[in-house]
């Protein structure tokens, strides 16, 4: 599959603080793709990056084939770049926003354009109000539709859902899914983990200036222990006999209180065989779950483990 995105050793540093320190990873044409990391780790500064609005100090980057520090003019014809905050204007109406942009990227027929995708994003009833009067959510649609005037090949969406309602959040997600399913490139940034897993074909975890991972939702969840099974003692007795008749063949993740997590693997055999262990020691236990591994663990283990390290 061709490749929309390369970056390879990118670094970039504001005085004394050194924010990217060697990024390198690919991004696949017409797929969504996920960067993860906290707040400071340089996530919008890559984007910045990538969108010829910044320059990096050392490495190089490739966005639709062209070098961003080399052809930024080239780049800026393949993208379209919607941050953090909804860039409209809020005494222009929805239609009016739409237009402008129109006219601005020279497409043929700014007012049919408008039009089109008034419907699209349903913003049709709205589209003679004035942006002012919008909610997050339609703000944030109307901000979306204005970034596709001129049909941009790849699109980055720096934190597109912060600070909306489920509802319009889930909006959201379904119009990213239309992007990628029409043959968009869609680079994401993002803080909400579920958001990543939801809609990335691939996930590239960002920390002290690295990527740390990359990989599928599944391909990173197995970086955590699978299978977690927690249980729940009566008392704290039984929560030591429990330790010993499980711990030479199985791994206790965590120990709280009168609970246990245990690793099994995720088979059906293994899990079958901690219970079958319990049993033989005599011991029920008041309560257990079994736990599936989210990118919330994976990101926590990930991060915990380099912290650990510096």
């Amino acid at each position: 599959m061709e490749s929309a995105i390369t970056v390879c050793e990118l670094r970039k540093a504001y005085k004394e603080n050194a924010v990217l320190t060697g990024v390198d990873f690919t991004v696949e044409s017409g797929t969504i793709f996920a960067l993860l990391g906290s707040n400071g780790a340089g996530k919008t500064t890559i984007i910045n990056i990538l969108t010829t609005l910044t320059k990096a100090d050392a490495g190089n980057a490739t966005v639709g084939g062209f070098d961003v520090a080399q052809s930024p003019n080239k780049v800026r014809q393949h993208i379209s770049l919607t941050g953090q905050f909804a860039a409209v204007d809020d005494i222009l109406t929805a239609r009016e926003n739409l237009k402008l942009i129109g006219d601005l990227r020279h497409v043929s027929n700014s007012v049919q354009t408008a039009a089109d995708l008034l419907k699209k994003f349903n913003l049709t009833v709205a589209a003679d109000r004035r942006a002012t009067t919008f909610s997050g959510g339609m703000r944030r649609r109307l901000d979306i539709a204005m970034s596709l005037i001129g049909s941009p090949s790849i699109i980055f969406l720096d934190e597109p859902t912060n600070g909306l309602d489920p509802e319009a959040r889930h909006d959201t997600w379904q119009m990213i899914r239309e992007l990628a399913k029409n043959g968009t490139t869609v680079f994401l940034t993002t803080q909400y983990l579920e958001e990543a897993d939801e809609l990335a074909d691939t996930i590239a975890v960002l920390h002290q200036g690295k990527i740390i991972a990359k990989g599928t939702a599944n391909e990173l969840k197995k970086l955590v222990p699978s299978g977690l099974v927690k249980f729940t003692f009566y008392d704290e007795k039984q929560l030591e006999t429990a330790i010993g008749a499980l711990e030479d063949d199985f791994e206790i993740t965590e120990r709280d209180d009168l609970s246990l997590t245990v690793a099994t693997g995720g088979s059906t055999t293994q899990i079958a065989g901690l219970f079958i262990r319990l049993r033989d020691a005599k011991l029920e236990p008041t309560d257990f779950s079994q736990q599936i591994p989210t990118l919330d663990d994976v990101f926590f283990k990930l991060t915990s483990n380099k912290e650990e390290e510096k």
